[in-house]
């Protein structure tokens, strides 16, 4: 089976979107457009011709671009099904242990909630992929809008499971930020030092710094690193201090 070619668009001030192509089949999703025309722009300069889009979760930078592509190639629209109430013209609700395909590729669906209510990952197990959304980021963890410590922990604990190699395509390049509270919540970790090193360094050349691995965040995710629910919910409250 041919390796799925995933592409990363940049968009607004600091969002991901990413293109999902099957050369087999010819199909290509979009997971989470915030805006239609970039993406658009950045599948057609390919050949490729969107035919699916894949959200997360409800909010704005990650749906925002669903009407336009659906406008310009008829994708089908594949949403948590818990959120439907805030994501206009599903036409797949999907949630835990669903399964989506693009071509002969399968992935997972993965109800994370915390972020938002309805939140879900899709997880590409053979590809070793899983695209996360909101929920975690490098070095970091969504914030708590919708849900709980208590589902955040769950939610990493079902992360820390999967392989090293398994690469984590987020929604944002927050890294550097995520990085200078990992150095404060554990300045004895090597591993974060090092790798606050590469991401400072990346991020002055202009380059992104995701998508990440779980065997990267298992050693520098504060979030993912974190012994319990009342660890998770006080790092997670110092982040959000600044």
């Amino acid at each position: 089976m041919a390796e799925l070619d995933i592409v990363r668009v940049p968009v607004l001030n600091d969002n991901f979107v990413w293109l999902v192509h099957d050369a087999p089949s010819g199909e290509t999703v979009v997971v989470d457009p915030s805006v239609a025309e970039p993406v658009l722009a950045a599948a057609a300069q390919r050949g490729w011709t969107i035919s699916q889009i894949w959200n997360t979760h409800w909010h704005g930078d990650h749906i925002g671009g669903n009407a336009g592509i659906v406008a310009a190639t008829g994708a089908r629209v594949t949403a948590p099904a818990a959120e439907l109430a805030k994501i206009p013209a599903v036409d797949c609700a999907v949630g835990e242990g669903d399964r989506v395909r693009i071509g002969d590729h399968e992935a997972s669906v993965l109800s994370v909630p915390a972020h938002t209510a309805g939140h879900i990952a899709y997880h590409f197990a053979e590809d070793r992929a899983i695209f996360v959304g909101d929920t975690m980021f490098a070095m970091g963890c969504g914030r708590l809008f919708e849900g709980t410590p208590e589902q955040m922990y769950a939610n990493m604990r079902r992360f820390e499971a999967l392989p090293d190699e398994t690469r984590v395509y987020c929604a944002h390049e927050y890294t550097l930020s995520n990085g200078k509270y990992a150095l404060r919540a554990e300045p004895d970790n090597a591993a974060v030092k090092a790798r606050m090193a590469e991401v400072e360094a990346a991020r002055a050349r202009g380059e992104a710094t995701v998508p990440t691995t779980i065997g990267a965040e298992r050693a520098t995710n504060p979030f993912l690193r974190a012994g319990s629910v009342a660890e998770l919910a006080r790092r997670r409250a110092e982040k959000d201090k600044g």
